[in-house]
């Protein structure tokens, strides 16, 4: 009979991976392991957003948790104030949406309290690596190790278990999926001997957290009916996106300021009808403009549809020609592409969006839900349901789907049914019955942009997500 046998192991390391097993831990379930592949945490990853919908379903799963992120939330207008007086003083500050002359469209409070007053909970900026290392100082050292690459999962129903078999991987490869990143290694990477070296270890569960090329989902989807969708399909927009540029002329950079920002720290611009009829329209292409908190320069991020082809080992200067040829063909105005014509080469980045459907459908054939769970192994955040960040709502449904996760394990915890695969697997059915229909709901209106085609839909699109009621979900999960 094994003795090693961990009740929950957690196949990655991001946010979503951490808070799972923080919320475990909170409920009394401490013998948990979680494995990332990365050869050391490093910076990586661009700005998220948490909203209502997601830090209530942190708060759920951890006060202590909820309250270490929002202390570390960048800027402290992102936070809530501990001095009224000083912050009524304080200009407040908006996330502007404005057309391709300059004016307003809506515009999205970017301060804690005003979401708090409009949804009952607030909304906090960090960075995704500061985000993972705030919930990592939550868990013991010990039960987080990095450079476990996960290779295959084996059931033991012997041992009424899975076997996650796993790697020393030191061979650094590109995930063409993985968030805003450097290609190149960093010291200490550069420091590995290159070696490979097997292990493996047991768990009654295991929670597979492993982002949208996530290598679970690929094991468990292998030689079944749903073979064809364990990678992730291109969803036909992509980003180019510009760190910083530098050398803009002072005229532009005072034009650019005048008709856009307007003192506001970030503003998407785009043509006045944002409701298409057929996805991937030029007059969907929009530009996330801001300015460098450090350096004042200009950044950008472009979002636009395009083959997948076009991006293929695009960088440097022909992402400038090809981010000028969308803008042409969008029609953004002059100033714009000048901007664009003098970013760095060396600042050019490009990344397609990539996505799981939570339920796939053509009008030939009934619909496909590609399932979540097999066994004592279930999917959650990306792994299940990636897609564009457009609607900033992937790390927040992350966030739901650990609460959902959390609190059935903690039920087959309580209940002693670790061995019971009856209960495990009505657990899981009960995760996607009830996670499946919202992340449709959340992917339609993350790639039709639906919400923002009127401010009636906005306010409902708002209120349904953001004024999410947490304390029914749970109550569902009982």
């Amino acid at each position: 009979m094994l003795t090693d046998i961990y009740d929950v192991v957690i196949v990655g390391a991001g946010p979503i991976g951490l808070a799972t097993a923080i919320g475990l831990r909170q409920r009394g379930i401490n013998n948990i392991l979680v494995l990332d592949q990365t050869h050391a945490f490093r910076r990586v990853g661009q700005t998220l957003d948490l909203l209502p919908n997601g830090l209530k379903s942190l708060k759920y799963l951890a006060n202590h948790a909820y309250e270490a992120v929002k202390n570390t939330a960048l800027g402290a207008l992102n936070s809530p104030s501990s001095n009224p007086q000083e912050k009524s003083n304080q200009p407040a500050r908006k996330w502007f949406y404005r057309n391709l002359q300059g004016q307003e469209i809506r515009s999205i409070p970017l301060s804690f309290d005003d979401w708090l007053q409009e949804y009952g909970e607030g909304r906090v900026s960090l960075a995704w690596y500061d985000l993972q290392t705030t919930f990592r100082q939550q868990l013991p050292s010990e039960i987080v190790l990095a450079n476990h690459r996960c290779v295959n999962v084996i059931d033991e129903p012997e041992n009424h278990c899975v076997r996650i078999d796993c790697v020393y991987d030191t061979t650094i490869e590109t995930n063409p999926y993985a968030h805003w990143q450097d290609n190149k290694p960093d010291e200490l990477d550069n420091n590995y001997q290159q070696s490979v070296t097997n292990t493996s270890f047991r768990a009654r569960l295991v929670i597979a957290a492993d982002g949208i090329n996530s290598t679970i989902r690929q094991v468990i989807y292998k030689d079944s009916l749903y073979e064809n969708y364990a990678k992730p399909e291109y969803s036909g927009f992509a980003a180019i996106f510009c760190r910083e540029t530098v050398d803009i002329h002072q005229e532009l950079a005072a034009e650019i300021e005048a008709k856009f920002l307007q003192n506001s720290p970030i503003t998407t611009i785009c043509h006045d009808a944002v409701s298409r009829k057929n996805v991937g329209e030029m007059e969907d292409t929009r530009m996330m403009l801001f300015r460098s908190r450090v350096t004042n320069q200009f950044g950008y991020v472009i979002h636009c549809a395009s083959p997948l082809v076009a991006l293929q080992k695009q960088s440097g200067s022909s992402l400038i020609n090809l981010a000028i040829q969308i803008f042409e063909q969008a029609q953004f105005p002059d100033i714009l592409q000048r901007l664009v014509r003098l970013s760095p080469p060396e600042n050019m980045v490009q990344r397609p969006y990539y996505i799981h459907r939570a339920i796939i459908a053509d009008s030939e054939n009934p619909p496909i839900q590609p399932t979540w769970n097999l066994g004592r192994v279930v999917l959650v955040g990306d792994a299940a349901h990636g897609m564009p960040p457009f609607m900033a709502q992937g790390a927040n449904q992350g966030l739901e789907d650990a609460l959902a996760v959390v609190i059935l394990i903690a039920q087959i915890a309580l209940d002693n049914n670790w061995n019971n695969t009856q209960a495990i697997a009505a657990a899981f059915q009960k995760y996607e019955q009830l996670r499946r229909p919202w992340m449709a709901y959340v992917q339609e209106a993350t790639l039709n942009r639906n919400p923002y085609s009127s401010d009636s839909s906005w306010q409902q699109y708002g209120q349904k997500i953001y004024g999410r009621n947490i304390d029914q979900v749970i109550q569902a999960l009982a």
